[in-house]
């Protein structure tokens, strides 16, 4: 019987103090405090889509900006992430997700490779959501891919709305996520590559 896939990691900076608690094999719940809004209705789409649940504790100097607070939980989140998954053994590796909401659509295609890549191409309608800089979107999925070792391909396909934009992305991310890790009956104990690890 496979262990439970579950893992809390936390770092503290001059500039942040972050903890994360995660388990894939979850529910979808969130419980999130960043002092960033907007990110918390993202990450809980995350945790809702890619039924994983989710804690988020946050502090950073969000009296200069939200960018180190962004970047840095996605940080945390990547190396919880990894070490949730563990060897990886039995997940089905890759996953792909197209998410419409309204006019915009966006495309997430993820593999669990051990080896951080990000392919982001999204071009926001607008440069603020609310009071949210959505620059720091490619910063929060640069800091999961880099630590969580895996390839991600975001595309935003359409859209005209920023909020809808970033909501696909996250959705459809989501998705992708929840595909790769699901653990494949047929392959029970295997690590889909023929390197023998990932």
């Amino acid at each position: 019987m496979r262990g439970k896939r579950s893992a809390e990691v936390a770092r503290d900076t001059k500039e942040t103090r972050i903890r994360v608690r995660l388990d894939l094999d979850g529910s979808g719940a969130a419980k999130l405090a960043t002092g960033i809004p907007f990110l918390e209705h993202m990450l809980d789409q995350v945790a809702r889509h890619a039924m994983l649940d989710l804690e988020i504790d946050a502090q950073g100097d969000l009296q200069i900006d939200a960018h180190h607070t962004v970047e840095d939980i996605g940080i945390v989140f990547g190396q919880a992430f990894a070490r949730a998954l563990g060897d990886k053994a039995g997940v089905r590796r890759y996953g792909h997700a197209y998410v419409p909401l309204d006019e915009a659509l966006s495309r997430a295609v993820l593999d669990l490779s051990g080896r951080p890549g990000l392919e982001y191409h999204v071009a926001f309608a607008r440069a603020l959501i609310g009071e949210f800089d959505v620059d720091l979107v490619h910063e929060f999925f640069q800091g999961f891919v880099n630590h969580a070792l895996v390839t991600l391909h975001l595309d935003n396909l359409r859209g005209d709305n920023a909020h809808h934009q970033c909501e696909t992305l996250f959705k459809a991310f989501a998705r992708a996520l929840r595909a790769a890790v699901e653990l494949d009956p047929r392959s029970a104990g295997v690590v889909p590559s023929t390197k023998g690890r990932l």
